[in-house]
């Protein structure tokens, strides 16, 4: 049964947005009091979070699929909405997270450290947050915008100080368990360790961590073994300590030979030319590793590596070692840039920047844009009011202006969005949008005197002057009639 995870891929998705609510207040004596519809809640948020209690990904191994709650939708009365519940992901200190494509999108180091891996809907405005001086009875609301989706890949990687590396049953268990209180498993068989260790070392004032990671063999860096696996958890450390065996028993090879080989994976491998090595020639206790030892020190210290006799079995040289390690470590820290406290980066957008763009594909016009996208997701295209709204905000933000600059003609295609979720329609820049129910932009025909109604009491006023006669009539009207509709300001 699989019990360590370091790498795992992902489905996240965020709650969609609650819709608005169109509602129109009514009590007794008051049929129509107004707009009341509430706004829709928003989308439940799926959140990354460090936890220092968590040393592994297992968890999302089993269940890789996670989502949040949706936000529910506005009521009459001006109620709002329940938001969606998050979620919130507990992962190991160290986990690297990353697109489909391979694209790092955050490196979560330290306890508490937090990720929006998918951010949830907006909620959809109601009628009685759409109302304004000159639109004072909205019959639509805006639709919640659904929540982002989509799939990560989460990698572990240690966060030690110290990486205990070399060939498989080379003592690197054993030494992290007596310099630690590490307890791994210990055998005389290869690839005894499946997952890397972890042990807390204090030399000194230093305390740092050390990393027993699987064994490494040649073709590691192409998945040969386990090393391709594990190999990520050394890119962290301060240091690296090559354990050399001096007892192996296995024809071909001897400390220098497995040095060499283990410096071919990790050049291949990368990223690990500029840390500090160290050499560990462990089982100095058994009397032929003593002096295989005594014949490799010398041709290890010309090739410029810090050498040191040790035995797991015996202790012997391990305060040398250990003290050795904190040294590198303790440098490390210091000259690691002091962190500064967050600042927030103010970037203005260019006063040249529409916000959307307006490009030829294939005959067609497409327009792209955060604001525009966002309008159509909001819209609800059963609604000829809510179509109307649409064009306007499309025709204040520049889009009719641009279509006409890049030689759209009425009748052209223009599409609005991606490809997957795009709304297409033909260009009549000269018609109101919705336009059975609108007659200009912005007003409605329903707050209209109908014409018969201006003939009827102009025919009340026989005997006088034809002129004088329309011009009562209009007048009596108008003292009744509520203002004209018009454009709302843009959000």
């Amino acid at each position: 049964m699989t019990t360590f995870v370091d790498r795992v891929e992902l489905h996240v998705a965020a709650g969609n947005g609650g819709h608005g609510c169109a509602s129109v207040h009514r009590e007794k004596f008051k049929p129509l009091g107004g707009p009341d519809g509430g706004n829709g809640g928003e989308g439940g948020s799926v959140t990354l979070v460090v936890d220092a209690n968590v040393t592994t990904l297992l968890e999302y191994h089993h269940s890789p699929k996670r989502k949040a709650g949706n936000g529910k939708p506005g009521a009459g009365g001006n109620r709002t909405g329940a938001t969606g519940e998050d979620i919130v992901l507990p992962v190991p200190d160290g986990t690297v997270v990353l697109d489909k494509k391979g694209n790092v999108l955050a490196d979560l180091v330290g306890h508490g450290t937090t990720f929006i891996a998918a951010a949830g809907g907006r909620g959809g405005l109601g009628n009685a947050a759409l109302a304004s001086a000159r639109r004072k009875a909205p019959g639509f609301a805006l639709l919640g915008e659904p929540g982002e989706a989509r799939d990560i890949v989460m990698e572990l990687k240690s966060v030690a100080d110290v990486a205990l590396v070399g060939y498989p049953s080379a003592g690197k268990s054993s030494l992290i368990a007596v310099l630690s209180a590490a307890r791994p498993k210990i055998a005389d068989y290869p690839f005894t360790t499946l997952v890397p260790n972890l042990g807390v070392v204090t030399a000194g004032e230093t305390v740092y961590t050390v990393a027993d990671v699987p064994g490494l063999i040649p073709g590691a860096s192409q998945g040969k073994g386990l090393g391709l696996e594990f190999l990520r958890h050394v890119e962290r450390c301060s240091v690296l300590v090559h354990v050399l065996d001096s007892a192996t028993l296995e024809p071909g090879r001897d400390p220098l030979t497995d040095l060499e080989a283990i410096e071919t994976e990790l050049s291949q491998y990368g990223g690990l030319e500029d840390r500090p090595r160290i050499v560990a020639l462990n089982k100095v206790d058994v009397p032929d590793g003593q002096d295989i030892a005594d014949l490799t020190r010398a041709s290890l210290e010309e090739r410029g590596y810090r050498v040191f006799e040790v035995s797991a079995a015996s202790r012997k040289g391990l305060r040398e070692l250990s003290y050795a390690m904190a040294g590198i470590v303790a440098e490390a820290r210091a000259a690691k840039p002091v962190q500064e406290s967050t600042r927030i980066v103010l970037r203005p957008t260019a006063v040249d920047d529409a916000g959307f763009t307006v490009t030829e594909e294939d005959g067609a016009y497409r327009v792209r844009g955060t604001k525009p996208e966002r309008w159509v997701r909001q819209t609800d295209f059963s609604n000829d009011e809510a179509v109307g709204y649409l064009a306007d905000r499309l025709a204040r933000l520049g889009v009719e202006d641009q279509l006409w600059k890049a030689g759209a003609h009425e009748g052209d295609t223009v599409i609005i969005g991606p490809d997957e979720n795009a709304v297409v329609f033909d260009w009549e820049p000269t018609m109101a949008a919705g336009a059975e129910m609108l007659g200009r932009r912005g007003e409605d025909h329903r707050f209209e005197t109908p014409r018969p109604a201006v003939d009827r009491r102009r025919d009340k006023l026989k005997g006088r002057d034809a002129a004088e006669a329309e011009y009562l009539a209009f007048e009596a009207l108008s003292s009744s009639r509520p203002a004209e509709l018009g454009e709302d300001e843009d959000e």
